[in-house]
């Protein structure tokens, strides 16, 4: 484990499930506490901390924006290979990513042996609070044992952790098995009073074989029994979702808004002034030579794909059906697809694409600058949270494939609630030349435009009427209140 000698007073340890969805909403957190006079230490379990230090190494900045970084024994050595090829392609899967979390118990080991060493350097206020994304929820056990106030961290949804906590519920009523978490009937579904309609197979846990949605289950009752007594809870979601509790902290105007956003209020929380290691928490070099043949496109005429970096995209026979159905279609696009994935491509489909400049396939990309660019029309997407985020904030239209987890019920909310984006019913060439035509022809979507510019200033722009300040960073001033005065009952 890293020297941790040195460090400034008032800490705030934070730790993100490891993969790119959460660790990249948590960093933004950080920043946010830094500029508030804390010091930031984010932990990441050793196979995601060399990726990123693997990457950075190729393209090195100034490491200058204040928040340390340190990794924990993840007992995943072995899997890994010892180059630096393996090493830069390793990605462990959910199961994987658990058994480290929770199976030797080295990880715990290490966070606890990290804020005893913090704690004992002189001259500081030691660790005032452990930040933990709920994912990752064998932090809290660890949190609770050396006596440091602890709070959870939701990088998603409100609305998906309200379902989630609502298993007892569902288990009480016979909707699902106690101990396999199925369903017990089909046909859809509004488990709760305010949340759009679902399937029954969109739960979030009924992902893969049988025993995989079994064990993700189990993953998620453990999940809610720790996390029962947390004091605090930081959501990346934002104010237009019921919310009675007061423990619950929205802060999706800390964690999605940058200083263009809002010019006249930054840099309270100024994200982007910082540089260095932690500027760009991808864990993949990006292209940026998509962004020169998006300078040829025009207005409104692209397509961007995208299925995220966590769940395998789509399976071989979908991804042949979507890359032929992108092709009939005649529009031009970005798709960005794992290189390990592309040879599940149509045989010489990139070779025609790329002869004809009909698109442009990558292996990652820097999505808020595709977004934002002025040639693209619309995104075809996984509904991840933070792609659906970053649509609204680039007010593009949606044409959802959801895939696993939470992204069903993010593409309700979509789709039913926002109504700036309609769902795909599969890959084929009908259905994607129908749903692009739907979303990409202008007459069709004044509507769609205006709600999307209203839900935008509702997300982005919402703000305290008293103090002319975004709601999230009040609520994260607030938040930030509760742990100086809790931090200084325990000291």
């Amino acid at each position: 484990m890293a020297n941790m000698k040195k460090y400034r007073k008032r800490i705030i340890i934070l730790v993100p499930y490891p993969a790119q969805g959460h660790v990249t909403p948590m960093h933004k957190l950080a920043l946010a506490f830094l500029d508030h006079g804390f010091q930031p230490i984010i932990v990441l379990p050793q196979f995601l901390h060399h990726q990123i230090s693997l990457h950075h190494h190729h393209h090195p900045h100034p490491n200058n924006d204040g928040i340390k970084w340190v990794s924990l024994r993840d007992g995943l050595e072995d899997k890994k290979g010892s180059d630096d090829h393996h090493h830069r392609n390793f990605v462990p899967d959910f199961f994987a990513i658990e058994a480290a979390m929770e199976g030797n118990n080295v990880m715990g080991t290490d966070l606890e042996g990290l804020i005893h060493e913090v704690e004992e350097e002189e001259g500081g206020d030691g660790v005032v609070c452990v930040v933990v994304d709920l994912l990752a929820s064998w932090a809290i056990e660890v949190g609770e044992r050396c006596g440091i106030p602890t709070a959870g961290f939701w990088p998603a949804l409100l609305a998906t952790y309200r379902l989630l906590a609502s298993i007892p519920q569902m288990v009480h009523s016979g909707f699902i098995s106690d101990d396999t978490g199925l369903p017990q009937h089909d046909g859809k579904i509004c488990l709760l009073p305010d949340l759009p309609i679902l399937e029954t197979e969109d739960l979030p846990w009924l992902i893969g074989t049988t025993a995989a949605k079994k064990a993700r289950f189990k993953f998620w009752t453990r999940t809610l029994e720790r996390s029962k007594n947390l004091r605090w809870l930081l959501v990346n979601s934002f104010q237009d979702e019921s919310n009675n509790n007061n423990n619950i902290y929205k802060c999706n105007s800390i964690i999605t808004t940058s200083s263009q956003d809002f010019p006249n209020v930054y840099p309270i929380v100024p994200q982007c002034r910082h540089i260095g290691i932690s500027s760009n928490t991808s864990f993949w070099e990006e292209d940026l030579s998509c962004l020169e043949w998006l300078e040829k496109q025009e207005a409104n005429s692209v397509v961007y794909i995208s299925f995220g970096s966590w769940v395998s995209p789509i399976g071989e026979a979908k991804l042949t059906s979507l890359a032929l159905a992108l092709e009939a279609s005649r529009r031009p696009f970005i798709w960005v697809l794992k290189s390990s994935w592309c040879e599940g491509l149509p045989n010489g489909f990139l070779e025609r694409i790329s002869m004809n400049q009909a698109g442009k396939v990558v292996s990652w990309a820097p999505q808020m600058a595709i977004l934002n660019h002025k040639s693209v029309g619309c995104y075809l997407t996984h509904c991840g949270w933070n792609s659906t985020m970053e649509a609204i904030r680039s007010q593009k239209r949606m044409l959802c494939y959801p895939v696993a987890g939470d992204q069903f019920l993010n593409c309700a909310y979509i789709v039913q609630v926002w109504r700036v984006g309609i769902r795909l019913n599969g890959l084929g060439q009908k259905d994607v030349e129908e749903g692009l035509s739907w979303v990409m022809e202008k007459e069709n979507n004044v509507e769609m435009e205006i709600r999307l510019r209203e839900l935008y200033e509702n997300v982005m722009g919402e703000r305290d009427d008293e103090d002319d300040l975004p709601r999230g960073v009040l609520n994260l001033k607030n938040f930030i209140e509760n742990i100086k005065n809790v931090a200084y009952v325990y000291n």
